[in-house]
């Protein structure tokens, strides 16, 4: 713990000693410029520069800006001239009202080094505002008995100008009875108040009408004025007394509009009409009018308006109570106005830099100012950001603040963090008021593209249509912009004898991968390749991912049928006893299919027979079998069409023909096959087709000899490769018994069946087909190579 207490001083340390060259406190001396209202805006106002002892060219490098008191930016900065420029017209009353002489104190704050001046715009008033009585009509009531220098106040003029432009003095029109005196009340307000010359009499004239005029000290000066209507009256020889005066109350500012104050309470000793009083108002300003109201029978005070301590912190109002003989006395009430936390703290940014790379050391965000309008607690504030950020603030000077990085920062970790500036004040209830300033952590490219899977497996039918899109690969790059802009493309394969770039193509944009020509299941099953993500950042980072590449069968090959052969010069006939047996086994056809999975799933089916109900097959392994016993009148020779059928889709077949002679039994001499009886059924199909077999029999005829010639010139070639040594042939005699199916029908391979018929040669009955596939090793410039395998998932029968 203790050395985390030191590391955290010496952190403090290092951190002042940073910033110390960085911050310039200013002096406490202030620049006083003046200005007269209602000048035009951009006029010019001052030399800043040359005030502040600073070339006009400084004041650009240095980011100098001007912040006002009131959070309202009324003066600009020419950076290039350094000029103090009025930014709008300024109305004197608008923002100072009485209060003179009228100061808008400012502030010039300055970065790299930050640095800050203060001064002060006074704004002189002019001549523009006449005075002006609230009324223009006032009454007055005079009883007959009062005697001569009997003084009477009447309604003040307001006049929003100050000083010598402001009210100066009352004068009343020419009359006999009266002339006006100027007064000033506690305020320092300037009254008329009417002197009475000469006695009245109310037989005699009962009203008077004088003008007043109020005259203020302007070159020229203006004026204003009020009718003044006299109404001589009865005796009434007592005034009202205010029960307690001057009054006194404290009022929050918070109170909503029609709050009650309080109620004061006059005595008039009077008697009758005379001895009823009434309230109201006595010289009240604008403001005070808009502010307060006084019930004329009850004097209850009310508010009229919601205060405003941060305006006017106190109020003295004046009142009168009148009777009802038109005598009337005045009282005071002193109002003070309570603070209430009632003013959020304010936050105004002077600097703001948006974007930060994301390598770069100590960096200066953001520098602001923070503020509340309350007094006391209410306005001191406090400023905090979010924990858990790389940023700190610092207190520079006064109520200004800077906002820094940590740390250097790091844009894959996070690109933009949202910092929320609170400030507090410490009033009760406490008010924040929150800012929010986005920074932008700009990219460095540090990163390499990863893919999304660091191998990908994909699957293609075969006999696809050229430019197939067979897959996507996908890569990301935590990086931005163009370090994160990705391009695809194929790697050398590892294999040299894979022809890669005949295979397959890849769209460097998106990764989408091609075939390029219809695949073979049967020559390529699988193939893999590697391929290369490359970003376009400076230095370019790349990575690899392993491609593989499954082909999928397509039910593209028809069965082929091993037995019996179907292009054989001489059909094969099969030899079935009278005597046998329901469910006789008189042959089986074996076939296979070059496809694999279901697509080499092989059913059979009787097609046509010469006696249909005489004969069945079993679907699953071709076995031909007799479905009854055998009667006289069955002829003797049967043509049986079978269907060979894989399970693939679509589905592919193949038709086998069997012919089935019957034999009283298999020790009977092979006599030539009698003609079969005349089938009613097919009869007339048979007669039919006698001239095809004829043609047939002349093209098989050629095809036999052409065979013939094949295999002759076949085992010539054997010999000539046994006895060079360079073709190896099964160790032994080639076996009679089995069949050479080499290149026939749909297979690729050569395959040796063992065929195994009776004793008797004429019969040629068949018993059984069985492949025999020897591991003949080839010795080729030594190396050994196994015999090709026979297709995949074809039915071997035994």
């Amino acid at each position: 713990m203790e050395t985390l207490d030191k590391l955290h001083l010496n952190r403090q340390v290092m951190a002042l000693i940073f910033m110390m060259p960085l911050v310039l406190v200013c002096s406490e001396a202030t620049t006083q410029y003046s200005i007269l209202e209602e000048t035009e805006s951009g006029s010019f106002v001052a030399h800043l520069a040359k005030d502040l002892g600073l070339g006009a060219g400084e004041l650009a490098a240095r980011s100098a800006r001007v912040v006002s008191d009131d959070y309202k930016q009324r003066l600009l900065l020419d950076p290039e001239t350094g000029d103090l420029i009025l930014r709008e017209k300024l109305d004197r009353e608008e923002l100072c009202g009485f209060v003179d002489p009228c100061v808008l104190p400012f502030q010039v704050s300055l970065e790299k080094p930050v640095q800050y001046f203060q001064g002060e715009l006074l704004i002189q008033d002019i001549n523009d505002h006449a005075p002006e009585f609230p009324d223009r009509e006032l009454l007055l009531k005079i009883p007959e008995n009062s005697q001569p220098g009997t003084r009477f106040s009447l309604k003040l003029a307001q006049d929003l100008d100050v000083g010598n432009n402001g009210l100066q003095e009352y004068r009343v029109s020419t009359n006999p009875h009266f002339h006006v005196l100027t007064r000033n009340n506690s305020e320092g307000k300037k009254y008329p108040e009417l002197v009475q010359d000469r006695a009245l009499d109310r037989e005699e004239q009962a009203e008077l009408s004088l003008t007043l005029i109020a005259l203020d000290g302007g070159s020229p000066p203006r004026s204003g004025t009020a009718l003044v209507r006299i109404l001589i009256i009865d005796i009434n020889d007592n005034a009202p007394e205010f029960v307690n005066s001057p009054y006194e109350v404290q009022v929050l500012e918070s109170c909503p509009p029609d709050s009650p104050i309080l109620t004061v309470l006059a005595r008039d000793a009077d008697a009758g009409n005379f001895g009823s009083v009434s309230y109201g108002l006595f010289q009240a300003s604008d403001e005070i009018q808009q502010t307060f109201s006084i019930n004329e029978t009850t004097g209850d005070m009310r508010l009229k308006k919601k205060l405003d301590f941060e305006k006017i912190k106190s109020y003295h109002v004046e009142i009168e109570a009148t009777d009802g003989g038109g005598l009337s006395g005045r009282g005071s009430v002193m109002i003070e106005v309570l603070d209430v936390n009632d003013n959020a703290p304010e936050l105004t940014i002077s600097s703001l830099t948006s974007s930060v790379p994301e390598n770069a050391p100590e960096t200066i965000i953001s520098i602001f100012r923070v503020g509340d309008r309350d007094s006391g607690e209410n306005g001191k504030a406090v400023c905090s950001i979010s924990e858990n950020l790389p940023f700190i603030l610092k207190s520079t000077f006064k109520n200004f603040y800077t906002l820094v990085t940590e740390s250097p920062l790091d844009r894959e970790s996070r690109a933009e963090y949202n910092i929320t500036i609170s400030v507090s004040d410490l009033g009760t209830p406490r008010l924040t008021t929150q800012h929010t300033i986005t920074v932008q952590v700009s990219d460095i490219n540090d990163n390499a593209p990863a893919f999304t899977q660091t191998s990908y497996t994909m699957f293609v039918r075969e006999n696809n249509s050229p430019a197939l899109h067979i897959g996507t690969i996908s890569a990301t790059d935590a990086d931005s912009g163009s370090n994160a802009h990705i391009t695809y493309s194929l790697l050398p394969p590892q294999n040299p004898q894979l022809a890669l770039v005949s295979l397959i193509s890849i769209n460097a944009d998106n990764g989408q991968l091609f075939a390029l020509r219809a695949l073979d299941y049967e020559a390529l099953q699988a193939f893999e390749f590697y391929v290369g993500a490359t970003d376009q950042g400076s230095p370019a980072l790349s990575s690899q991912a392993l491609v593989h590449v499954m082909v999928l069968d397509d039910n593209d090959n028809a069965p082929f049928v091993l037995y019996p052969l179907q292009n054989a010069s001489a059909p094969c006939t099969e030899l079935l006893p009278r005597a046998a047996e329901p469910g006789y086994l008189i042959t089986k056809v074996v076939a296979v299919d070059c496809d694999s999975g279901q697509n080499a799933w092989l059913s059979f089916q009787l097609l046509k027979a010469t006696e249909p109900g005489l004969f069945s097959v079993w679907a699953h392994n071709g076995e031909v079998r007799t479905t009854r016993l055998l009667s006289e009148r069955d002829v003797p020779k049967h043509r049986l069409l079978l269907l060979v059928k894989d399970n693939g889709e679509p589905q592919r077949s193949t038709s086998v023909t069997l012919h089935v002679l019957l034999v009283n039994s298999f020790s009977q001499p092979y006599l030539p096959l009698p003609e079969v009886e005349h089938d009613p059924i097919h009869g007339d199909e048979e007669v039919l087709t006698l001239y095809l077999v004829i043609a047939l029999a002349s093209v098989s005829s050629l095809f036999l000899l052409s065979v013939l010639l094949f295999v002759g010139v076949r085992l010539c070639r054997r010999a000539r490769a046994a006895s060079l040594g360079v073709c190896s042939v099964p160790e032994g005699h080639f076996p009679g018994h089995l069949v050479d199916v080499s290149g026939m029908g749909t297979l690729s391979q050569s395959y040796q069946y063992d065929v195994c018929l009776s004793g008797d040669s004429r019969s040629g009955e068949f018993k059984f087909l069985k492949p025999m596939i020897p591991n003949v090793m080839l010795q080729d410039s030594g190396r050994e190579v196994k015999e090709s395998t026979p297709c995949r998932d074809s039915f071997v029968f035994s």
